[in-house]
């Protein structure tokens, strides 16, 4: 698994969008799974992993630094990542303490510039922060951001999502939120690209409410979540959509393989190579 072929570089014509759930580490753990001690083993292979991709985008999920109950001022997957890869941004995150920073968009800064960023919670009060989900659950919301191309002047919004995995009804309701909120951008004919972990898979009911505002998935052969095993036995979750004004060059392609001996997280990465029409 470990030697499985790298995708090859993107070119210049193209836009190349990725998305990863890299799993939350809990800070007041020293040793286990997920732990402070299981990130500095597997952040090399993330870093790795992150380089491999070459994206000019990136949605990332779960990319927080976490201690129950309560809301932490450090991000040591996000702090890792922007140290080690300074010609990347970061978008749709900031303080927490206004503005939901475990979902952030990173993207190349001689390629786009951002020009808007914000958030929505899959909540009866979307507009509330850390509103808790339509079933009581933890919080779970979406970041997005709007950039713009610095060689064509070509406006793009990444809306990055990450759905509940135990309850049907909040992904129902959650793909219905993202949906309204996309659906005025659309219909001025903006390209939007809807990224992450959806929990389901693109035939799903879920899937389907995203696609009846007009995206488009990309289809994604084989697993996405693979158990921090390399297990390969579920229907892709983590997806890539967009509205039909840009094309999908080939299928996405899954990075399923280890970095430095280790697996980056639990989920693969997935990217796309796209180019408008």
């Amino acid at each position: 698994m470990g030697s499985a072929p790298l995708p090859p570089g993107p070119t210049p014509d193209t836009l190349r969008v990725a998305t990863h759930n890299v799993h939350y580490i809990w800070v007041g753990r020293e040793t286990g799974a997920w732990s402070v001690g299981d990130w500095e083993e597997r952040k090399e292979s993330l870093d790795l992993a992150f380089k491999a991709l070459e994206a000019d985008v990136i949605g990332f999920q779960e990319m927080e630094s976490f201690s129950r109950g309560s809301v932490q001022p450090s991000n040591l997957t996000l702090d890792w990542l922007t140290t080690r890869n300074p010609e990347y941004g970061v978008a749709a995150a900031n303080d927490p303490a206004v503005f939901p920073s475990t979902q952030p968009i990173l993207y190349r800064t001689a390629r786009l510039r951002m020009v808007d960023e914000g958030w929505f919670f899959f909540s009866d009060t979307p507009d509330v922060l850390y509103a808790r989900t339509y079933n009581g659950s933890y919080p779970a919301f979406a970041s997005w951001a709007t950039f713009e191309d610095r060689k064509t002047a070509r406006q793009f919004t990444v809306v990055n999502v990450h759905f509940d995995f135990s309850s049907g009804s909040n992904r129902l309701k959650s793909a219905e939120l993202v949906a309204e909120r996309i659906r005025p951008r659309i219909e001025v004919g903006e390209t939007v690209f809807v990224v992450g972990d959806i929990n389901a898979s693109a035939a799903s009911r879920t899937a389907r409410i995203l696609k009846e505002t007009g995206l488009v998935f990309t289809p994604v052969t084989g697993s996405t979540y693979h158990w921090n095993r390399g297990l390969n036995v579920t229907p892709a979750i983590d997806h890539l959509a967009v509205t039909p004004d840009i094309e999908a060059i080939g299928d996405a392609t899954v990075l399923r393989r280890q970095f430095a001996n280790d697996w980056p997280s639990d989920h693969y990465p997935v990217l796309v190579d796209f180019r408008w029409r």
